[in-house]
This record gives C-alpha cells, sequence and structure tokens, in this order.
C-alpha cells in the first residue's frame, strides 16, 4: 500500500475498500486523522476486448471505466485490452473517486452529480464534489511535491514524459471508450480525441530544447543569461467535449516544465482523466506531481481563490471563461482561457466543389458539432448558395447512432439540457424568418430512444441579427448566409464578436492571401475546415475567443512560457579584479 505525504495526512483519512466480484478487492490502510474517513474505490470493467464485436443487448454491463491494475485482481483488471464497448445499462453503478498523491480516494461528501451515458441516459457513475478538505489536501500534496520536482533534472522528468506517452498509445483504445461511453462521441472521433493530446505529450518531450534559455556577452567581462522556472502549483479546468485532449493540453507541459498540478475534469465526464492518472503514475510521476478533483461551482471558486496556485488553464464558454479569468487574475494568478467561437467559412465559386462539400460536412457535424472549432457557419459567395441541397444530402445520409455502432457519423449531445437549448435556438430560426432546408429534431436511433439526439440540421437564409447567428449553438447545426462578394464575406465575419477559427474554399492563391492578411481570426485554414494547428505551433484566438487578449495560449513554446517564470541573470567577472587593489567608484560611460 502507498502511502501519503505527511501534509496530506493531516487532511485525508484514506483505507482501502472491498465490495463483491467485479469491483475492487480490500486492502488495509491504517486511519490517518480524524477528519474523514475515505476509501480507495476502483471499480470493475466488463470482458469486452477491443476488437470485440457488440455485446449481446442482454448482456448488463459492470463500470470498470476508472479501474487500476494495483487495486484489482489480475483477472479482473481493466487493462489497454479489457474495457467496455457497449451501451448496456451498469448493473452497478460505483462513484467516481479522486486522485491525491497517486492514490484513488473515494470523497467523504455527501454532495454528487450522477453522470449519464448520453446515448441512453443510462446512469454511469455519480461524480463527487470533493469537499474543502479534500481540496486542500490535494494543494497540501502538490505544494509538497513541488519542493523536490522542481529540482528533478529535465532529463528525468523528459524519460517520465517518454514512459507516459508510450502507456497513452498502450490504453488508446481503453481512453477512446471511457470518452465514447461518458461524452457520447463516436468510437473513432474519441479515438482522435486522444490522439490530438498525444501530440501535445509527444511534444512535450522535447523539453530540454524548450527549457534552454539564452546566453549572450552584453560588455568586456559581463554576460547575461536567462532561465526558466516553473511557478509552482498550477491548476487546469477542463470542458466536456474534450475529455482526453484538454487534460493533455495541460499535463504534460505543466509537469516537464516542473510544475505540480491540479486537474479538475468536467463533472460531465472525468473518466478519461482518471485513467490519464494511473497511466501517470505507472509512468512514474512521484507523489502529488498529478492530483485529480472534482465539482462543479465551489470546486472551480477554491482553485480560483487558493493563493498556492499560482497559474489556472481553462477551456469552455465565455460566460465561465470570462469569470475564471477575471476572478483568477484579479487574485494574482496567470490564467490562459480559450472561451467560445463562431467558426465561419467563405466559399468562393471556383473551389473544387466536392472536396469542399466533404470538408464542411465533416467539419459541421462531426463531434455532434460540440467542438470549439466546429465549422459552424457558411458563407456562401455568389452563386455557391445554390450548392446548398447537395451540402443537405450528403449531410443527411450521416449515420446518427450509438458511439460504440459500427459505421456510426456522430452520436449524441451530451445532455438533455444541451438538446433542449439547441433545439430552442432551431425553432428560433424559424420564428425569425430562416428557412429549415435539412431537420435533425425529433431523431432516435431504433436502439437507443431514449438518447440525446439531434440529427444534423441546416438553416439557411440567416442574417447577422438572427439568435442562431449571434449564439453558439454547440450542436449539429450549420447556419448558412449569403453574400455577393469575397470583400462582403470578410466584412461579415470580422463583424463577429468571435474569432477562434476561419477558413475559405478556393482555387486562388490571391484570393486566399487577401483574405488571410484581412480577417480577424486566430486560426485561418485555405481549403482546410478546421485547422487546428498541431502543437509545435500553439492554439491561437482573437477577439471574444480568448481572455486576456490572446497573451496566453496552449501549447507550443507560447504554453511552455506560461508554465514558466523567466528569470534573467547578469554576471561580472572582471578580469582586472584578479590583479587590481582600486574599487572602481563611477558609473561606466561606455560600453
Amino acid at each position: 500500500m502507498h502511502r501519503l505525504s505527511t501534509t496530506s495526512r493531516r487532511c485525508l483519512n484514506l483505507s482501502a475498500s472491498s465490495s463483491p466480484r467485479f469491483a475492487a478487492r480490500r486492502q488495509s490502510a491504517r486511519a490517518i486523522s480524524a477528519l474523514s474517513t475515505s476509501n480507495i474505490n476502483s471499480t470493475a470493467r466488463s470482458n469486452v476486448g477491443p476488437n470485440s464485436k457488440m455485446a449481446p443487448s442482454n448482456v448488463t454491463a459492470v463500470r470498470r471505466i476508472h479501474a487500476t491494475a494495483q487495486h484489482l485482481s489480475p483477472h479482473l483488471a481493466s487493462t489497454a485490452t479489457d474495457f467496455p464497448r457497449t451501451h448496456d445499462k451498469i448493473e452497478k453503478v460505483e462513484d467516481t473517486p479522486f486522485f491525491i498523491d497517486n492514490q484513488f480516494v473515494t470523497s467523504s461528501t455527501k454532495e454528487f452529480i450522477d453522470l449519464h451515458d448520453p446515448a441512453t441516459n443510462n446512469l454511469v457513475t455519480r461524480v463527487p464534489q470533493n469537499t474543502d478538505e479534500e481540496l486542500k489536501a490535494a494543494v497540501a500534496s502538490a505544494q509538497k511535491a513541488f519542493e523536490t520536482w522542481r529540482t528533478t533534472s529535465v532529463l528525468h522528468r523528459q524519460q517520465i514524459m517518454f514512459k507516459f506517452v508510450a502507456l497513452i498509445r498502450e490504453n488508446w483504445d481503453r481512453l477512446a471508450a471511457s470518452i465514447t461511453l461518458e461524452q457520447g462521441k463516436t468510437f473513432a472521433d474519441a479515438k482522435g480525441d486522444v490522439l490530438r493530446g498525444l501530440q501535445v505529450a509527444e511534444a512535450a518531450c522535447a523539453a530540454p530544447e524548450l527549457l534552454k534559455g539564452e546566453v549572450l556577452e552584453v560588455a568586456k567581462d559581463m554576460e547575461t543569461r536567462t532561465y526558466r522556472e516553473p511557478l509552482g502549483v498550477v491548476a487546469a479546468i477542463c470542458p466536456f467535449n474534450f475529455p482526453a485532449m484538454i487534460p493533455l493540453w495541460c499535463i504534460p507541459i505543466a509537469t516537464v516544465t516542473g510544475n505540480t498540478l491540479i486537474l479538475k475534469p468536467s463533472e460531465r465526464d472525468p473518466g478519461a482523466a482518471m485513467i490519464l492518472a494511473e497511466l501517470a503514475k505507472k509512468a512514474g510521476f512521484p507523489d502529488g506531481v498529478i492530483n485529480v478533483v472534482h465539482g462543479a461551482h465551489r470546486a472551480v471558486n477554491f482553485i480560483l481563490d487558493e493563493p498556492a496556485i499560482k497559474a489556472v488553464s481553462f477551456v469552455g464558454g465565455n460566460k465561465a471563461g470570462e469569470y475564471i479569468f477575471s476572478r483568477g487574475s484579479a487574485n494574482g494568478k496567470r490564467v490562459q482561457a480559450n472561451l467560445g467561437a463562431k467558426n465561419h467559412a467563405a466559399v468562393l465559386p471556383d473551389c473544387n466543389k466536392n472536396q469542399f462539400i466533404n470538408a464542411v460536412v465533416g467539419a459541421a457535424f462531426g463531434a455532434a458539432g460540440q467542438r470549439c472549432m466546429a465549422l459552424s457557419t457558411l458563407v456562401m459567395v455568389g452563386e455557391t448558395k445554390e450548392w446548398l441541397p447537395e451540402i443537405a444530402e450528403r449531410a443527411k445520409a450521416l449515420s446518427v447512432n450509438g458511439g460504440f455502432e459500427e459505421g456510426a457519423d456522430l452520436g449524441p449531445v451530451i445532455s438533455p439540457h444541451s438538446k433542449a437549448r439547441i433545439e430552442s435556438l432551431i425553432a428560433s430560426a424559424e420564428e425569425e424568418g430562416a428557412k429549415i432546408l435539412l431537420d435533425g429534431r425529433g431523431f432516435k436511433p431504433e436502439k437507443y430512444p431514449n438518447g440525446n439526439w439531434i440529427a444534423p440540421t441546416i438553416i439557411t437564409d440567416v442574417t447577422p441579427t438572427m439568435k442562431c447567428y449571434t449564439e453558439e449553438i454547440f450542436g449539429p447545426v450549420l447556419v448558412c448566409l449569403n453574400v455577393e462578394t469575397l470583400d462582403d464575406a470578410i466584412d461579415l465575419i470580422n463583424k463577429n464578436e468571435y474569432g477562434n477559427g476561419v477558413a475559405i474554399f478556393t482555387r486562388s492563391g490571391p484570393t486566399a492571401e487577401t483574405f488571410r492578411r484581412r480577417i480577424e481570426a486566430g486560426q485561418v485554414g485555405i481549403n482546410v475546415p478546421i485547422p487546428v494547428p498541431l502543437p509545435m505551433f500553439s492554439f491561437t484566438g482573437n477577439k471574444k475567443s480568448i481572455a486576456g487578449g490572446g497573451a496566453s495560449t496552449f501549447y507550443g513554446r507560447p504554453g511552455v512560457n506560461f508554465y514558466t517564470q523567466t528569470k534573467t541573470v547578469t554576471a561580472f567577472w572582471a578580469g582586472a579584479d584578479a590583479i587590481s587593489t582600486k574599487a572602481d567608484v563611477h558609473m561606466p560611460t561606455h560600453s
């Protein structure tokens, strides 16, 4: 049994737990304090391999998404090849643990958030709202770990990151299955979620190069050097739509630069983050370097107000993001916050029509439109508006189904509340005079009638004042506006308050360059519908899509800069000092 740090023992009382077959077996641990009595609570998985077909419909699944090998019998342990691949009802629903000092711990809280499979609305797990004592214990654990982690050599941290990357690859399907079950993405799309986070972890393995300082001999016998040093305890507040990718935007760069991390995954789908915590332990991260806590508003406020936390990373909507940026900044923290979006594509008549149609349908409706970089708005230039029926036919052919079903192109939206909100925005478009060219409301797959389903929807004849245009829909809905010229398209896009990403489809180089120079967006795609940069660059934004004017962006070298403090040292070693016996008391008057 691994022991908690002395600091954390003052806050938590941990013991092991037991349950019948398909659950964690009992392990013993001595009481640590009287504040709370918590159990290590690892859960089990159904015996379905990654390449298996769908389980029979009469099979009742047993949850093993958060199970860890060190707490289960070997033949029951959740592994890279043993995880659920169905939406079957879970017979024994377990509470999600939190993660502190490299231990999975059952919260002592009385407040839980029910997490439902979006495809069925069956209960999957209960997510705790960690108590103040548990949140403080996580910070204490991270503070203690920082004392030694900051002095761990960058080469040793790099070796741990190499192992972490290898373990993510080994558990790729397992992570994706967790995402499909809790978030609703198709299994193929969930694997892409993992990949885009994995790429950041791979890039973080270049830490020895990324952390190199600079040196210059600025005068005779004098040189100035810079060092990049870790901040201390940092935190990440993650959204529901990318349960693996966004944690992996933060975990690798925050830790490889020498910081310790408090990770708060979305309370709607924390399973992938819990698996990543297990893999981090296996990779060799010391106790306390990575801690995972759960909760909603109270947990967020704790992170924003806790003096020991020096920086906060956030991805999500504008209301929450602006609040987090303002409150965190007011408390003296660094804050990087990616917010909402209304991503446009300008379509020129000279573009490759078939390539454009395939690109826009995939970018608009993939992940059920629940991407901050979803291509949600089409600006049809000139005669291209005549292509809308063909776009609708291509979208209509997409398969909407449970994410584990073979051939599914998109799954459900995250919750009944999200479904109702999206449907209300579609209805508002009708009320304001737009046309519903393709209506996905009322769709239900035969096998999963109780899920949060909206099929691809296309709204045409939209104007800039309509609610469906001014608000981020965040669902499988494409809104289409008509303009006459490229200048009109650029003006329309630039007037929108968001500036995450934009695309243009054209065969003309000069047209593309004109668009690129004049458009106000953080990411520009030329015949690329979702131009998210790979991690050797950074996730840039503009206008209301990024807090703080875009000064702090995720991953790449700017991500390293966010998680480190620059120290500048100027040293003078006068050669004359070796023999001179008289001090120089005057200010220098020459170089």
